[in-house]
């Protein structure tokens, strides 16, 4: 998986001019999660390497970039990223959607939490989609829907893979730019809470997320990262390539 050198201006300067193409892309945010699951998976890296953007969303991904040389890497939050493009939409005419959270009373939350925040936003569009596959009816549906509210950054936040796929399928039907932005929803509606912002910086957000969704995330991370640190040292100290 290759995952773009950036920083939060030039991340967020690039999907403006992604949207303001008017044609299909998506940007992916990618954690160790993501890592492991395009290491197993060949489709779904497929998928991450064709994204116009991989942004290092998680702290040791970004660390990863500057053991490997990339001096000027940083983590590039994908809840920052989203409020970064919530704050300059109004000033650059971009119209925000949103597609996912887990029920539509979550996205009344977002969406009057981002109007508090950003009084100028545009959100012209809002789905929460169903816990189950869409039939092609619905699907074209959804699509007309976007791009008739004349989206330009469309949030995505279905979960990982299933947003990632999701972006991809649709990356010519749409003519906006998408982002998949995972539990964002729910933390800007306030149903989770953020780690503390030192946390953040030593890379122990994980560790937060761990302990507050223990049932949950406990098995992913027993699997997930103890194999991020075993292959990326065999990258770092013994030069070995994984496409």
């Amino acid at each position: 998986m290759a995952t773009n050198v950036t920083n939060i201006s030039a991340a967020a300067s690039c999907v403006e001019q992604l949207a303001k193409s008017e044609s299909g892309a998506y940007v992916c945010v990618s954690n160790v999660h993501m890592c492991m699951e395009t290491f197993d998976d060949v489709a779904f890296r497929a998928v991450v390497n064709n994204a116009d953007l991989v942004i290092p969303d998680g702290k040791p991904i970004s660390c990863a970039q500057k053991l490997l040389g990339a001096k000027d890497a940083e983590q590039v939050r994908g809840q920052d990223i989203m409020n970064e493009l919530c704050r300059i939409s109004g000033e650059k005419g971009l119209n925000i959607g949103l597609y996912g959270g887990s029920s539509e009373s979550v996205l009344d939350d977002v969406v009057d939490a981002l109007k508090r925040q950003f009084p100028d936003i545009q959100i012209t569009y809002r789905y929460s989609p169903p816990f189950r596959p869409l039939t092609a009816e619905e699907d074209g549906e959804i699509v007309r829907n976007i791009n008739d509210a004349q989206v330009n950054v469309l949030f995505v936040g279905i979960g990982c893979p299933k947003q990632e796929r999701w972006m991809a399928e649709h990356k010519h039907s749409l003519s906006c730019v998408m982002l998949g932005v995972g539990a964002a929803f729910d933390f800007v509606a306030g149903s989770k809470k953020h780690a503390p912002r030192w946390m953040q910086k030593v890379g122990l957000e994980w560790l937060f997320r761990l302990a507050s969704e223990p049932r949950r995330l406990w098995k992913r991370y027993l699997k997930q990262n103890p194999r991020f640190i075993y292959y990326f040292l065999q990258q770092w100290l013994l030069k070995k390539e994984f496409k």
